[in-house]
């Protein structure tokens, strides 16, 4: 069983380097879990956005842009629920 063409292990490895780039880019402050947390979440949303464009990423770099992309949108998100800008 994977996600999006790599294993659960490597979902969780570039998962978390995905929501650490994010984390970066958005500038917050969030700890390893959350970061995992945003990466995974991150590329399942960001795979079903760009599915209903009919762009799909595939394999591990795929899975990276995905979960960068889909956890810039979570932490928009949780910035407009929140108001908080950091």
């Amino acid at each position: 069983m994977g996600f999006d063409g790599v294993g659960w292990i490597a979902a969780i490895i570039i998962g978390g380097l995905a929501g650490w780039l994010a984390g970066k880019v958005m500038n917050t402050n969030n700890g390893v879990l959350m970061n995992i947390i945003l990466g995974i979440v991150g590329a399942i949303v960001a795979s079903l956005l760009l599915g209903l464009l009919g762009i799909s990423f595939g394999g591990w770099i795929g899975y990276l842009i995905a979960g960068f992309i889909g956890a810039c949108i979570l932490i928009l998100i949780a910035r407009a629920v929140t108001g908080s800008r950091a």
